[in-house]
């Protein structure tokens, strides 16, 4: 039999400053009155937790708000965004940008820097690292206390590691170890597409769901799955490693190596541009060294913006996507799919539905289909998110879930 203990004055009262402190994060500013109101605590426990949390430096008081009542304004607080700043960097095969933001996630500096594939991968990571650091400066920002970092490929779970980088450009693997070593910081690692599954929770299209899916469609495939809000990866962090997906249409398998006849040859960049030359929306011929995620966004952007003469290529794009999406949601029914990437962006409501309606005929699972909300920047902000959630579990000893 277990006996229930207790809570002793000093856990009482560790969860009432981590109950306001959450608050505060969440609402950016807040009086006592309405601290009192959304904690249920009383005034005298609302001004004592105040105090302490003022003399310890994590909230000051940030101005004043005039109330309908006789008396002297109310106090407004808010937390010491000031205490800490931090970064997030979004790595791509063509270079990287940047963005230093505070506490809060706000953005004080960005910037971008471009890559050669020839350029020495070492010569590539101290650039971006001297470019972080001056980016950083020019914000007046002289300590950076987390960075994370989104990128393509497996991040080991248990080490933190960049561990499937065969296909990848060299520099990204290199680009983290220079970071781990020229800065004081901690340094975050994570899967690019998770990053934008954090951004669509948090700011995005599923921000009132807490078990989605982020279905990514860019220059490849890939899905973010989080499940009672938590973000899962797996044991060897390959959840939504969907570009392996064995599905009809491909003419041949995936194999350990090489995600060719996976479900990243119907819905990749490359296969998405296929289709558009098919039904004219795209020249016959590609361009040599062409960009295929640019022009599959912008060949879905005109077939969605006239939908009479894009119907034919969007359905067809359609049909391929469920394919892929069938396979997630039999399994996991995440009763909600958000189409992210350059392709699921562009295609907007007119993709999105066509997808609901394929899957409702492919599986007995109801799932809404959703396009994604966070933007372009989704990886850089899910990066940035996911950065102020680790500062604040070390200043603070929690993060928003």
């Amino acid at each position: 039999m277990t006996t229930a203990r207790t809570a002793t004055p000093s856990t009482a009262r560790a969860i009432n400053d981590r109950l306001a402190l959450d608050l505060l994060l969440r609402h950016v500013t807040l009086t006592a009155t309405e601290l009192h109101t959304l904690t249920g605590l009383s005034r005298p426990t609302v001004s004592d937790l105040l105090e302490r949390l003022q003399r310890g430096g994590l909230v000051t008081v940030v101005g004043e708000r005039g109330e309908q009542r006789r008396g002297p304004n109310a106090r407004v607080y808010g937390l010491r965004y000031d205490r800490a700043q931090l970064a997030g960097i979004d790595v791509r095969a063509a270079g990287v940008t940047l963005a230093v933001a505070d506490l809060a996630g706000r953005t004080l500096a960005t910037a971008a820097v471009p890559v050669d594939p020839a350029d020495p991968p070492a010569d590539v990571a101290e650039r971006v690292l001297r470019t972080l650091l001056h980016t950083a400066e020019q914000a007046g920002v002289t300590l950076l206390h987390t960075v994370a970092v989104g990128a393509p490929g497996l991040v080991d779970p248990s080490t933190g590691e960049l561990n499937s980088a065969r296909s990848l450009p060299r520099w990204h693997a290199e680009l983290v170890t220079v970071l781990r070593a020229g800065l004081p910081g901690e340094v975050i690692l994570e899967n690019e597409v998770n990053l934008a599954g954090i951004a669509e929770h948090r700011i995005g299209a599923a921000a009132d769901r807490d078990t989605f899916v982020l279905l990514w469609l860019g220059h490849g495939v890939g899905a973010a799955v989080l499940l009672d809000g938590r973000l899962r990866r797996g044991f060897s962090g390959g959840t939504g490693e969907i570009a392996f997906l064995p599905v009809p249409g491909t003419g041949g398998l995936p194999s350990a190596t090489a995600c060719d006849g996976g479900f990243h040859s119907l819905a990749g960049s490359a296969a998405v541009c296929e289709l558009a030359r098919a039904h004219g929306l795209l020249p016959p011929a590609p361009t040599v060294g062409g960009d295929d995620a640019a022009a599959a966004e912008a060949a879905v952007l005109a077939a969605a913006a006239d939908e009479a003469a894009g119907a034919p290529f969007l359905d067809a794009l359609a049909e391929r996507v469920a394919l892929g999406a069938a396979g997630v949601c039999v399994i996991l029914d995440p009763g909600c799919l958000v189409l992210g990437g350059e392709v699921g962006r562009a295609g907007g409501r007119a993709l999105a539905d066509r997808v609901a309606a394929r899957l409702a005929a492919l599986s007995p699972l109801r799932t809404e289909v959703r396009p994604g909300a966070a933007g372009g920047g989704a990886v850089l902000s899910g990066a940035v998110l996911t950065a102020s959630d680790a500062v604040c579990r070390d200043l603070f000893g929690f993060g928003v879930a």
